[in-house]
């Protein structure tokens, strides 16, 4: 009798220690799985807010965007390097001025995406006025047919959305007359000639500079 009464003791207990053990492992478990989680939850925030603007280049070899970079090296007859690089938009039977850009008397990049930069390999003058060498974010305000161009020494910015705090960083601004462009151009687009003349072509529009 007390043979059987010990086995029988014996195996509840085995079996309680049994269950103790199998109650610590899904703690444990359920432990861990929860951890795993907050973990990755905690990575794809930090990646979420961590990544900085997407490069334009950088998006270009994903897929097609509607406003491709685009530029043009000239070297003058003077032997400058003029380097212009752009986001080249389309009009696409909208309005400049109302559904485009430029509007009056606002701050406009000069093309889309990214800040279009402006880079000279000596020191110049544009209109006249000295530029010391090096590359810059171009930018543009328009007021009726008259337009300032603006070259601004931080040129690694997206469009002209910080331009206020970085206005401090203007090396030059210069006034120059709108024109009227010999052909209609869909597309946005900087022309530089061999005498330093530097064009933007805009729908009908006509806005040059000289750089010597």
């Amino acid at each position: 009798m007390f043979l059987l009464v010990s086995n029988s003791f014996e195996q509840r207990l085995l079996y309680q220690n049994k269950s103790i053990n199998l109650a610590k492992n899904n703690r444990t478990m359920k432990k861990l799985i929860t951890t795993t989680a907050a973990c990755l939850a905690l990575f794809m925030v930090t990646q979420s807010f961590g990544q900085a603007t997407p490069n334009i280049s950088d998006t270009a070899k994903k897929q097609p965007i509607a406003s491709p970079r685009d530029s043009v090296v000239t070297t003058t007859a003077n032997g400058v390097t003029v380097t212009v690089t752009y986001g080249s938009p389309a009009i696409k039977g909208r309005t400049i001025g109302r559904e485009l850009e430029p509007r009056e008397d606002s701050i406009w990049r000069a093309g889309a995406n990214e800040a279009t930069t402006f880079e000279v390999n000596k020191d110049v003058t544009i209109e006249g006025k000295k530029l010391p060498a090096g590359k810059y974010a171009l930018f543009t305000k328009k007021h009726g047919n008259e337009w300032t161009v603006i070259f601004n020494k931080t040129w690694q910015t997206w469009g002209a959305y910080s331009y206020k705090e970085n206005m401090a960083q203007d090396a030059l601004q210069v006034k120059v007359n709108q024109a009227k462009g010999t052909s209609y151009n869909e597309r946005l687009k900087f022309v530089v000639g061999n005498d330093g003349k530097v064009q933007l072509l805009w729908g009908n529009m006509d806005v040059a500079f000289v750089v010597k």
